[in-house]
């Protein structure tokens, strides 16, 4: 029997201007998400193609946040139960999204980068398969469209 996990999250705009959206030049994309019990909310906006705060994070780069996120999250845990030590790990990840003539879009691949250092040498190639594996195990690259590619390098 499959396990159900439920996550809540509150979006409130915090752009009305004065005059709510009376145009759509009238009013500010800004917005915060919040969830119980974090600590701070996410201040987000949209991208500045889209009128957006280029200080806020827009909904594209939270949607390529959370495929890098998830898929550390899952190989940081295969190292573990493999005995794999990783002492430090950072990923430069791209996503490519496509808008239409219609101004609606879509992404068309994300491409993960990590870089991995591990603490033994003679690991390194079961390190770097590992990524596949994390891959195969991300609920996020699991429910998305579009192609999730990665480009690990792995080194001591």
């Amino acid at each position: 029997m499959a396990k159900e996990h439920q996550y809540e999250v509150a979006v409130t705009w915090t752009g009305n201007l004065g005059s709510g959206t009376s145009g759509y030049r009238a009013y500010s994309r800004n917005h915060e998400m919040n969830a119980k019990g974090k600590y701070a909310p996410i201040s987000g906006s949209s991208d500045v193609a889209f009128r957006g705060d280029s200080a806020r994070y827009n909904p594209e780069e939270m949607l390529v946040a959370s495929l890098s996120s998830c898929h550390m999250l899952w190989y940081l845990h295969l190292c573990a139960a493999a005995g794999i030590i990783v002492t430090a790990y950072s990923d430069s990840t791209v996503g490519t999204m496509v808008e239409d003539k219609g101004g609606a879009g879509r992404f068309s691949k994300v491409t993960l980068r990590p870089r991995v250092t591990i603490s033994d040498g003679t690991r390194i190639e079961e390190a770097r398969a590992l990524h596949a594996r994390a891959h195969s195990m991300c609920f996020i690259a699991a429910s998305v469209n579009f192609p999730v590619a990665h480009e690990p390098v792995v080194e001591t």
